[in-house]
C-alpha cells in the first residue's frame, strides 16, 4: 500500500529537518544566554560586596565611633538608600506624635522616604508633579487612599505657593516628618515653610558642593533640575537655613543624599554634636543605592504592627 504525503506534511517534515540541522547553534546560543545570566548574577553579587565592605569599612574609622551618629542605624525598606533606618532611628530617640508625613518628589511610590511609615500605620500627603507617576500611586494605594490615610496630589512647587498648598490640603501646622526633594529649588521651598513646624526634616543636599562652602542655585520659580551637579543647595546652606528655621543638622546619609534635621526644642543631647556642616557631610556615595532584595508589592494594603516605631 503505497503512502502519500500532503503539502503540509513534507512542510512539516522540511521544517523538522532545518530544526534538528540548527539544534547545535540554538543549543550554543542558550548556553551563552545562561553564561552571560551567570556572568551577571556574579557581577552584581561582587557589588554588593564591594558596597557592604565601603559601609563597614567607613564605621571603622574614627569619624563614627560616637555612638549617637545616625550612620550606623542606615537602613532600606523602600527608601533610595539608608533613610528608612535613620529615619527610624531618629522617631525611636525622640519619640513620634501624630505620626504623620509630608513628602515633595514621592516618585511613584515604590521608593521614596515615606512608604515604610505607611506600612507601620502613619498618615500623609505625597506631592509629585509627574502625571504618570501620580497614577502609578493612586493605583498602587488605591486601598490606603480610600481609607484616607493617604492624600496624593499633583502639584508644582514655587516659593510663592508652597505654602497656600499646604493650607488646601489641611496639612497641621505642626507635624512628624517633612521630606523634601524637588532636586532644583530645595532649599527655597523649605525655607517658604516658615509657617508649619515638622518635628524631623530629611532634605536632599547638592553633596558635590564643599561643606566648607555656602552655596544655593538661584532660585527661579519655573525652574527646573537640568540633570546636571548645579542643583539645589550645599549642605552649610541648609545649615544655616535650618538654623534660621529652629533646625539643628544632626546627619547625613552615607550615599551624600539627604541631610537630617531635628528641631531645636526635640534634640536635647540625642544626637552627635556639633550640629555643623562640616562635622555631618558625606561626599557624593551614589554608587551605595542598594537594588537587590525581595521584590516590592505591586499594591500597598493595610499597615503592619510596629507600635514601637
Amino acid at each position: 500500500m503505497r503512502t502519500f504525503q500532503t503539502r503540509r506534511e513534507v512542510r512539516s517534515s522540511t521544517t523538522m529537518k532545518r530544526l534538528l540541522k540548527r539544534l547545535p547553534i540554538l543549543k550554543q546560543l542558550s548556553d551563552t544566554r545562561s553564561d552571560i545570566m551567570l556572568t551577571r548574577a556574579t557581577a552584581e553579587r561582587q557589588l554588593r560586596l564591594s558596597q557592604e565592605l565601603v559601609v563597614v569599612t567607613l564605621l571603622a574609622s574614627p569619624k563614627y565611633s560616637d555612638s549617637k551618629k545616625l550612620n550606623r542605624h542606615e537602613g532600606q525598606v523602600f527608601s533610595q538608600n539608608g533613610e528608612d533606618g535613620i529615619i527610624a532611628e531618629i522617631f525611636s530617640r525622640i519619640g513620634s506624635t501624630n505620626k504623620t508625613f509630608v513628602e515633595f518628589g514621592a516618585g511613584d511610590g515604590k521608593e521614596n522616604n515615606s512608604a515604610y511609615l505607611l506600612l507601620k500605620g502613619w498618615s500623609g500627603y505625597w506631592f509629585e508633579g509627574d502625571n504618570q507617576k501620580l497614577d502609578s500611586i493612586r493605583s498602587k494605594f488605591a486601598g490606603i487612599i480610600s481609607e484616607k490615610r493617604l492624600v496624593a496630589s499633583r502639584e508644582f512647587f514655587t516659593m510663592e505657593s508652597a505654602a497656600r498648598v499646604f493650607e488646601r490640603h489641611g496639612v497641621p501646622e505642626e507635624f512628624d516628618l517633612l521630606s523634601i526633594d524637588i532636586d532644583r529649588n530645595t532649599s527655597w521651598i523649605w525655607r517658604s515653610l516658615r509657617a508649619f513646624h515638622p518635628r524631623v526634616c530629611v532634605v536632599e543636599y547638592n553633596a558635590s558642593i564643599p561643606p566648607q562652602d555656602d552655596w544655593e542655585i538661584p532660585y527661579e520659580a519655573e525652574a527646573a533640575w537640568d540633570g546636571t551637579l548645579i542643583f539645589g543647595a550645599g549642605l552649610l546652606a541648609l545649615e544655616r537655613i535650618g538654623v534660621d528655621l529652629g533646625y539643628s543638622l544632626v546627619g547625613c546619609d552615607f550615599s551624600g543624599a539627604n541631610a537630617f534635621f531635628v528641631r531645636n526644642d526635640l534634640v536635647a543631647d540625642l544626637f552627635s554634636e556639633p550640629f555643623t556642616a562640616i562635622h555631618h557631610y558625606e561626599p557624593p556615595r551614589y554608587f551605595l543605592g542598594r537594588t537587590w532584595g525581595h521584590i516590592k508589592p505591586v499594591r500597598f494594603s493595610a499597615p503592619g504592627r510596629a507600635n514601637n516605631l
